[in-house]
């Protein structure tokens, strides 16, 4: 009895940590992209509809083609094009940025909705694979409790994105690129005395976060389920921006919130499983930890600019 107990909670434990990297991945991809935007003071609200772009176009140009490598591509160009749309409007024409960025996310929304309208169909199935043959198991490993959730069965873009943390950090704090970033966002008379490029740099941040949403887009419809309907997303984006703002931009403690939300709703997912009829009390957790986080860290900013007397 207490060995199938114990046996159960570990079951339990495995599944919360496996979930929590699943579904912290697209948020966190989205959090290292967005971070220099949010550096360049810009703030791209478009990195919901971008990831849902990248969704798109994986699942879409695959099914299509039958070749996976050109769903990848086409994504990747797809998010890259939409961030060229926003630079130009946002950066260029310096429109406001809010209002372009919620026109990108319905006008992408409003895309795939007529595509599967077209093609007579909720959604967009891969039937010449699967999302195990994304999956990467680790032999030995895979079968160690609590490790082998978090280091195998895992696509190639999920482990990808934790190595991303530290090299972000290091493009954001040790290279020229990164500093000039900062400067633009921090004092755009200042980087313009010395000589830069303020809107390169914009564009480059933007097209930057661009392309980590569409590696978002398709770990989360490509590679995880190998199918794509609309509005899957679910706000993810909107959730990255949040993760950016409480880490402050910085490319670890934001993808430490990345993971924190992750963590919500993995505990929501598996709370859910074994509620019964209450599984629905549990679908609110990852909003009120969201909303709590939010809170708590607003409080804190306030109270530190009080302190220096801003």
């Amino acid at each position: 009895m207490d060995g199938s107990k114990g046996g159960g909670i570990m079951a339990f434990l495995d599944g919360i940590i496996y979930d929590s990297i699943y579904h912290a991945v697209p948020i966190l991809l989205c959090v290292l992209g967005g971070i220099f935007a949010y550096k360049a003071n810009v703030l791209n609200i478009a990195l919901e509809g971008m990831m849902l772009a990248g969704s798109f176009f994986s699942v879409l140009i695959s099914f299509q083609t039958g070749n996976i490598v050109l769903g990848y591509l086409a994504a990747i160009g797809a998010c890259l094009v939409i961030g060229l749309i926003f630079a130009f409007f946002g950066v260029s024409c310096k429109g406001n940025v809010i209002i372009i960025g919620l026109a990108i996310n319905m006008s992408v929304t409003a895309i795939a909705g007529f595509v599967l309208q077209l093609m007579n169909s909720a959604n967009i199935r891969l039937n010449f694979t699967n999302a195990a043959d994304f999956k990467i198991n680790i032999p030995m490993i895979e079968n160690i409790p609590i490790l082998g959730s978090i280091l195998s069965g895992h696509t190639v873009i999920t482990y990808v994105s934790f190595v991303l943390i530290v090299l972000i950090w290091f493009l954001m704090y040790r290279t020229k690129f990164g500093i000039y970033v900062r400067v633009v966002g921090e004092n755009e008379d200042s980087a313009k005395s010395l000589g830069l490029n303020t809107n390169k740099y914009r564009y480059l941040a933007v097209l930057l976060g661009s392309f980590f949403c569409a590696l978002a887009g398709i770990n989360l419809a490509l590679e995880r389920m190998t199918i794509f309907t609309n509005n899957m997303t679910a706000g993810r984006g909107f959730i990255a921006i949040a993760a950016i703002y409480c880490g402050r931009g910085d490319p670890l403690s934001s993808s430490v919130y990345a993971i924190i939300f992750g963590l919500a709703r993995a505990l929501s997912v598996n709370l859910s499983l074994h509620a019964g009829a209450a599984a629905a009390v549990f679908d609110v957790i990852p909003y009120v930890v969201m909303t709590v986080v939010l809170t708590v860290v607003s409080i804190v900013k306030y109270r530190n600019h009080k302190v220096r007397g801003v």
